[in-house]
């Protein structure tokens, strides 16, 4: 997987328990996934999937501090470095 980047991207979860303590619609935690399939999946609302396996259309993009998939976290952390390329 030489060259390949990844984003921190939303997993849509839709059950019930989806919702915080105060009743927001936000996130529990967000994955990483190939960054060439956001624009594909935002447009068309094609599913991506993440480092876990974790399968979501993107609706949303993460903010600075938001809780990050520790499944992703650990997978991205071991792959080797890519380009920009």
């Amino acid at each position: 997987m030489v060259g390949m980047t990844t984003q921190v991207l939303l997993d849509t979860d839709t059950s019930p328990d989806a919702t915080d303590s105060t009743g927001n619609d936000s996130p529990r935690m967000f994955h990483y996934v190939r960054k060439s399939k956001i624009a594909e999946s935002a447009v068309l609302g094609s599913l991506v999937v993440a480092l876990c396996g974790e399968t979501f259309p993107v609706t949303r993009a993460p903010k600075p501090g938001s809780p990050v998939c520790p499944e992703c976290k650990k997978i991205y952390e071991s792959l080797p470095p890519g380009g920009d390329s």
